[in-house]
């Protein structure tokens, strides 16, 4: 599967074999952070994973979208210190009951680097300590992301997982407002159907895979 967009729009991400074979779609994403702590989007099942990845010259863009998203659903992280960030509640989507655990929206900050030999990887590593020392920073040193699913450079590049750890969408490039609505209508989506009466529900128009 590899779809680059110029401009990002709401497309799955789907080609031809993985719709002949829809297992293929589940995937397993797993990478160290710069603690050295492994991390698995598996683990993540049940939650929407969003990873927003960029080589160097869109991280900073990279990183403003990734606060943004992480704020929208979880507002109260506006508010506390950076060793509290990621520690704030999810807020429900619109229509979920009452009683039944909220899925959450996991934003996960992931640095391409495959250009950083593995000599140097330490000195990456502790550069992002310095910059980040309290969210972690997936890195992905063998360039499995853009590999697997194209990079836009100088842009945030997203892979959106939904609840049962399948790609849902590929998606590339600078988001504005009404984009940006757009993203976070479509997680919601995904979210509204994890719960238990709407599993076999059909995903509405415009946003079927």
């Amino acid at each position: 599967m590899r779809i680059i967009l110029a401009a990002i729009s709401l497309i799955p991400c789907l080609a031809a074999s993985a719709a002949a074979q829809p297992a293929e779609r589940v995937v397993n994403i797993a990478m160290e952070d710069q603690f050295k702590n492994r991390h698995e989007t598996a683990t993540m099942r049940g939650d929407v994973v969003v990873l927003v990845y960029a080589e160097r010259k869109g991280g900073e863009i990279s990183q403003e979208l990734g606060r943004r998203l992480h704020v929208h659903f979880h507002p109260t992280a506006a508010t506390v210190s950076a060793s509290e960030w990621g520690r704030q509640p999810v807020v429900g989507p619109p229509g979920w009951p009452a009683g039944i655990r909220v899925p959450d929206v996991r934003v996960i900050a992931v640095a391409s680097l495959p250009e950083i030999p593995r000599a140097l990887q330490p000195v990456a590593r502790a550069q992002l300590r310095k910059e980040s020392p309290f969210v972690p920073v997936w890195l992905d040193f063998e360039g499995r992301l853009e590999h697997a699913y194209g990079i836009v450079p100088g842009a945030p590049n997203i892979v959106l997982i939904n609840p049962r750890c399948e790609v849902h969408a590929v998606l590339s490039g600078r988001v504005d407002e009404l984009k940006m609505r757009e993203l976070v209508t479509t997680i919601d989506q995904l979210r509204l159907q994890a719960r238990p009466d709407q599993r076999t529900a059909a995903v509405p128009t415009g946003l079927a895979r």
